[in-house]
């Protein structure tokens, strides 16, 4: 992860487990779009969707998998958190997203060089060469943002070092992946008449702040059923009962919907 900027374990699930949660990306998506704000642009025919864990029958599957508390534990420490939870969907149609990263780099890795956040990524399809796939530069999570717009976008005169550094990825339904949030990546053009939903599982190191950035929250009946070990690194409300999430409008969505 402090090479690359990004790792990956390989079947980590079934595709039939994919399977299901695609059917429960579909779902959501549904029901997200028939309200305001309910998906959030993230350029042309692009949509990111945030969820409760509920809505997802493989939560606890995933963050309790060891290969992925294993990453959480050995990047983040043992007290890491599980802050945000969602999809983001290319259609048909989506184009070349600018090179980013998520968010602008917090302190402590300028000053220190210290991770303190990881993006899970998981495809519920399987990756297609036209299906706009993911594109990412490793070793660039540690770039200086200074001098990038909102610390998030590089100038477009740095693309070529970019593109000479950029790997896409094929991930299969199954795989899974994690990644520094500010590892500079992108989506690419959707050539084809198909979607590539990607879950997207955002955990954080204890006092990061990522959390207040998002809504997402339990019911007391499942938080009753979730293992101890997996209570331990979910903070989010429990509540009576669930408030659908609207999407907040922040400044790469803004940005996203130049592209």
């Amino acid at each position: 992860m402090y090479r690359d900027g990004i790792v990956a374990r390989k079947g980590a699930f079934s595709p039939e487990w994919a399977d299901r949660l695609r059917e429960d990306i579909e779902t959501a998506f549904e029901e997200a779009r028939s309200r305001p704000d309910g998906a959030v642009g993230r350029g042309p025919n692009r949509y990111y969707v945030e969820i409760h864990p509920e809505q997802m029958r493989g939560f606890v599957d995933l963050v309790d998998h060891p290969w992925v508390r294993q990453v959480c534990t050995g990047v983040l420490g043992e007290d890491y958190e599980i802050v945000e939870l969602g999809f983001d969907v290319p259609f048909a149609g989506a184009v070349n997203q600018p090179w980013h990263r998520d968010f602008p780099a917090p302190e402590e890795t300028k000053r220190d060089r210290r991770l303190t956040s990881l993006a899970f990524n998981l495809t519920a399809v399987d990756t297609e060469e036209d299906m706009g796939p993911f594109e990412v530069a490793p070793g660039t999570q540690f770039d200086d943002g200074s001098q990038f717009e909102h610390e998030m976008f590089p100038d477009k005169s740095v693309y070529g070092r970019y593109e000479e550094l950029a790997v896409r990825k094929y991930p299969q339904r199954g795989d899974v992946s994690a990644r520094s949030a500010l590892t500079i990546h992108r989506g690419t053009r959707n050539l084809s008449q198909k979607s590539r939903p990607v879950l997207v599982l955002g955990v954080d190191a204890p006092g990061a702040g990522n959390a207040e950035h998002h809504d997402m929250a339990v019911t007391k009946q499942y938080w009753e059923r979730l293992p101890e070990r997996v209570k331990a690194h979910l903070h989010c409300p429990v509540v009576d009962e669930l408030t659908p999430i609207t999407q907040k409008h922040t400044i790469e969505g803004l940005v996203m919907g130049e592209a």
